[in-house]
C-alpha cells in the first residue's frame, strides 16, 4: 500500500514539474510588443431629452399634449459628457492606430496614451460598423509598431496572448488558447471570428491578440457573457480582415463591399436530402431581389450556392463574407445546385450601400445635404431581416441624431412616414422634406420598440452646420 501511495506521489511530482517546463514564457513577447499597444479614452456629448415631470406619454398631435406642456413643470435640455475606455495598437510608425468601431465610432474626442505616458489627441480616419474596425491617427513619428501575422495559419489549441486596458488598467496581459476559428455570431455576417479563452474584459476592446511569434493575428472585439464580465468566451476579428478594412478607410474613408441581392438560409441535413445533395452544405436561396445582381444572372429561389468565384461555400454564413470581399463590378462564376443538378452561371457583383446613408451635397448621392442640416439626422435603410422582425413594409432607422431633433428622436428609432407619406428610402425621405417650407413643422411617424407614435419637428429657418 505504501509503495502504491509513493508511486502516485512520484507521478504527480513529475507531471507538475513537466507542466511547468512546458508552459510558455510570454515575457520576451510582452517586452518586445507591449510598447505598440495603446490606451484609448473617448468623450461623447450626450443631449438629455427634455423632461416634463407628470406628463403622460402622448404624441404631439394629441390635443391634450399642449395642455400638459403648458401647465406641467418643464426642465431645459441638459448636456453631459460620457467617457469610456478602450485599447488599440499602432500599425505604422507615423501614427496610424487600429481599434474597434464601438470604441471610437460615436466619440466627440479621442485621446491616445502610449506606454511611455505621452498623450495625443487622435483624428478619426474612418470606421466600419459591419466589421467593428476603426482607424485613427495621431501626429507622431518613430513609433513602435506591430508585426502582422497570418490568421489562416492559426491552429485550434495554439497559445495566444492579449494586451489591453481592461477597466482602465493599462497594458494588462492575459493568455489563453485558440478555442475555434471561423465563428459566426448573431447579426455579424462579415467576420469569421477567432474564438479564444484569453481573459477579455471591458477596456480590452480594440487591443491586439498575438501568436507566440509576437505577431498580431486579431483584434479583441467581443465576449460572450451573462454577467457582463469575462466567462471564458472571447472573440477576435482576424487581422487580415481588419487590415483590408483599414486600407480602404485610409484610401477613401469608407469601405466598399460586394452585394448580389439574395436572402439565404442554412442547408440542413433534411433539406440536403430533399434536394438530392450528397451532404449538407452551401447557401439556400430563400429570396431574390428583383433587378439585383443575382436576379440578372438567373439565380432562382431554391437554388443552393455551392461555390462563389471559385471559393467553396461550406455553410450559409460563408456566402456573405465571400461576396462582401469581392470587388463591386467583378464578373464571377457561381456554382449552383438546382433541381438535382449542378449548374454554373456568370454574375456581375453589385455594390452594398454604406452602413450609414451619409448625406451628400445637393444634387448628388442618395440624398441632399439639406436634410442633415435641417433635422440633424443620419438615416439607414432597413434590410429584409429588420423589416421582418419589426413586421413593417419599409422605414428608415435612425443611425445618428444631433441638434434639436435629439430631444425627440434617438438612435434605433424607425421612421415609418413623413407627413403621412410612407417612406422606403433615404432618397424618398429627402424628396418629401424638400417640399416642406423652412420654419414649418414636419410630422414623423416613429416606431420605438413596441410603440408607434407621431413626432413633430420644426425645420430650421437657416440650415445649420454638421459637427465633425
Amino acid at each position: 500500500m505504501l509503495k502504491k501511495i509513493f508511486g502516485i506521489v512520484l507521478i504527480c511530482f513529475f507531471v507538475q514539474h513537466a507542466s511547468a517546463r512546458d508552459f510558455p514564457d510570454f515575457t520576451e513577447l510582452v517586452e518586445k510588443q507591449g510598447a505598440a499597444v495603446v490606451n484609448i479614452s473617448t468623450t461623447q456629448i450626450i443631449h438629455d431629452t427634455q423632461v416634463m415631470p407628470g406628463m403622460p406619454n402622448l404624441p404631439k398631435g394629441d390635443p391634450f399634449y399642449e395642455f400638459f406642456k403648458r401647465f406641467a413643470p418643464q426642465q431645459a435640455p441638459q448636456e453631459r459628457e460620457l467617457q469610456s475606455l478602450g485599447s488599440g495598437f499602432i500599425i505604422s510608425s507615423d501614427g496610424y492606430i487600429l481599434t474597434n468601431a464601438h470604441v471610437v465610432g460615436s466619440a466627440d474626442g479621442i485621446t491616445v496614451r502610449l506606454t511611455d505616458k505621452r498623450e495625443f489627441k487622435a483624428k478619426m480616419i474612418g470606421f466600419d460598423k459591419r466589421t467593428d474596425v476603426a482607424l485613427i491617427k495621431i501626429e507622431a513619428t518613430g513609433l513602435p509598431k506591430i508585426t502582422q501575422g497570418d490568421p489562416n495559419a492559426l491552429k485550434v489549441g495554439e497559445w495566444v496572448l492579449a494586451i489591453g486596458s481592461p477597466f482602465g488598467f493599462d497594458n494588462s496581459v492575459t493568455a489563453g488558447i485558440v478555442s475555434a476559428k471561423g465563428r459566426s455570431l448573431p447579426q455579424e455576417n462579415y467576420v469569421p471570428f477567432i474564438q479564444t479563452d484569453a481573459a477579455i474584459n471591458p477596456g480590452n476592446s480594440g487591443g491586439p491578440l498575438f501568436n507566440m511569434k509576437g505577431e498580431v493575428i486579431g483584434i479583441n472585439s467581443q465576449i460572450y457573457s451573462r454577467s457582463g464580465g469575462y466567462m471564458g468566451l472571447s472573440f477576435a476579428i482576424p487581422i487580415d480582415v481588419a487590415m483590408e478594412v483599414s486600407n480602404q478607410l485610409r484610401a477613401s474613408g469608407k469601405v466598399t463591399r460586394g452585394r448580389i441581392g439574395v436572402s439565404i438560409q442554412e442547408v440542413t441535413r433534411d433539406l440536403a436530402e430533399s434536394f438530392g445533395l450528397g451532404k449538407a452544405g452551401g447557401a439556400l436561396i430563400s429570396n431574390v431581389e428583383k433587378g439585383g445582381a443575382a436576379d440578372k444572372s438567373g439565380i432562382q429561389v431554391s437554388d443552393v450556392i455551392l461555390k462563389f468565384d471559385g471559393k467553396t461555400v461550406a455553410s450559409s454564413s460563408d456566402l456573405p463574407r465571400i461576396v462582401a470581399a469581392t470587388h463591386p463590378g467583378s464578373k464571377v462564376s457561381v456554382q449552383l445546385w438546382r433541381k438535382g443538378e449542378s449548374k454554373e452561371v456568370s454574375l456581375t457583383v453589385g455594390e452594398m450601400p454604406d452602413d450609414k446613408q451619409v448625406v451628400a451635397q445637393q444634387g448628388g448621392g442618395v440624398a441632399t445635404g439639406e436634410s442633415v442640416a435641417r433635422l440633424g439626422l443620419v438615416l439607414g435603410e432597413l434590410n429584409a431581416e429588420q423589416k421582418n422582425e419589426l413586421q413593417v413594409k419599409g422605414g428608415l432607422i435612425v443611425e445618428d441624431v444631433k441638434g434639436a431633433a435629439a430631444r425627440e428622436l434617438q438612435h434605433g428609432d424607425v421612421i415609418l412616414a413623413i407627413n403621412n407619406l410612407e417612406i422606403n428610402s433615404v432618397e424618398q425621405f429627402n424628396e418629401a422634406l424638400k417640399q416642406i417650407p423652412k420654419g414649418h413643422n414636419v410630422a414623423l411617424l416613429v416606431r420605438r420598440e413596441d410603440v408607434t407614435s407621431y413626432i413633430a419637428l420644426k425645420l430650421d429657418e437657416k440650415p445649420g452646420k454638421d459637427k465633425e
